[in-house]
């Protein structure tokens, strides 16, 4: 009987982005199963509570096929990431890049993984020139000064944004 392999692919996803879900889709080919880990993160101040980042996630996987499905959970998590890594039994950590600058931090992150876990592999997946330059943080700019984020999240997403923003910012009016 083959050993099940874990993945575990960490994130704010503050929110989830178009990049965030190729990474999904992309690490499901390397994994038997795959975590889900938004991360408890008070000191990024995030947008949506982890309550809704959960929510949202779970909408956006929700359009996978059911084998897909099956194979993911959403689990958050706090504290350190090797140490969820090894609560939930993955034998891979998986991370997103997008550009040059992601690596030099992520490979440091990764090595101390190492060194904690020698048994927990890190799997960088480099972003296609699509997603490339999509970041939460330039995605959640960009609502709030009333751009279209559209092509950057899913459509489920951008609603949030939009209600999230328009309550946020009410109209301002003009004399």
């Amino acid at each position: 009987m083959a050993v099940e392999r874990t993945g575990v692919y960490p994130g704010t996803f503050d929110p989830i982005t178009s990049g965030h879900m190729e990474v999904i889709r992309r690490s499901l080919r390397l994994v038997d199963k795959l975590v889900i880990g938004p991360a408890i993160n008070i000191g990024k101040g995030p947008l949506f509570s982890l309550e809704e980042r959960i929510e949202i996630i779970k909408e956006d996987i929700a359009d996978f096929p059911q084998a897909d499905r099956d194979r993911i959970e959403v689990v958050p998590f706090e504290g350190l990431l090797i140490h969820f890594a090894r609560q939930v039994n993955a034998g891979v950590i998986i991370r997103g890049l997008r550009a040059v600058s992601d690596f030099e931090y992520e490979i440091q992150m990764a090595n101390m993984n190492a060194r904690m876990e020698p048994n927990v592999e890190t799997i960088f997946l480099m972003a296609s020139d699509r997603h490339q330059f999509i970041s939460s943080s330039l995605v959640k700019d960009i609502a709030r000064l009333g751009g279209d984020t559209s092509q950057f999240v899913s459509k489920k997403v951008f609603q949030r944004l939009k209600k999230k923003f328009s309550a946020n910012c009410p109209p301002v009016r003009l004399r």
